[in-house]
């Protein structure tokens, strides 16, 4: 928008505060939404976000899928997708090196995360060494490719004094009426499950259920999971 007449030195000045006041509360904005340490979405815009991205999903209308796109043909085997990463042995990194060798690597962490996945899909940090991925429109045969993609990428990473770093992954297909909180818990049975049987791997929750490998947990206190 134009303005036809040449502003005043105390119209520019008014002008000037107002941009500031407005950069200022976007600052805010952002701040609130994103981890400090990583600058990943944090966990507090997750139930929001995934409920987005699931209605965008039905609508058939989802991020970064443009009209006359063969991706955009409605397909029942592409989905989202939703991960739970979490770092092995985390604990005994913050112990071994400290916590700012810890916060190097969780950092590091997140860039690794950040060239491994396109914009339309949704990083974040949940808190401590825990992250969560949103997956967009991805084929089912592909989806663990894609995650054991970002494992064997950090794993083949030197992380600085500490060297080699890996992580467990758990994920799952999101569905039609899905609640975050619902999918959140059987990514996280995946996870639990690569866990306990190895660490270093991804795990899907529909091929382990199909399987018949999942079972209830059992926390051992003499057994260090995470």
């Amino acid at each position: 928008m134009a303005c036809g007449t040449e502003l005043s030195a105390l119209q520019q000045r008014l002008l000037v505060g107002l941009l500031r006041i407005y950069s200022n509360h976007l600052a805010i904005l952002e701040y609130s939404e994103h981890d400090s340490l990583t600058g990943l979405m944090n966990r507090k815009t997750f139930d929001e976000t995934f409920l987005k991205m699931l209605a965008a999903f039905q609508r058939d209308d989802s991020p970064g899928i443009r009209p006359g796109d063969q991706r955009a043909v409605p397909d029942e085997h592409c989905n989202h997708w939703l991960a739970v990463v979490d770092i092995d042995h985390f604990k005994r990194i913050n112990d071994r090196f400290g916590h700012l060798y810890g916060d190097e690597v969780l950092v590091l962490l997140a860039r690794l995360m950040r060239s491994s996945f396109r914009v339309s899909d949704r990083l974040y940090r949940f808190g401590g060494e825990e992250f969560a991925i949103l997956l967009d429109r991805t084929p089912q045969g592909h989806v663990h490719e894609v995650f054991e993609r970002l494992r064997t990428a950090i794993q083949e990473h030197h992380f600085p004094q500490v060297g080699e770093v890996t992580v467990s992954v758990g994920f799952t297909r999101i569905g039609a009426g899905d609640s975050p909180s619902g999918a959140f818990d059987r990514a996280d049975e995946a996870l639990y499950f690569a866990k306990q049987n190895g660490r270093n791997r991804v795990c899907g929750f529909e091929s382990l259920k199909a399987g018949d490998l999942l079972q209830a947990k059992q926390v051992n206190a003499d057994v260090e999971l995470f």
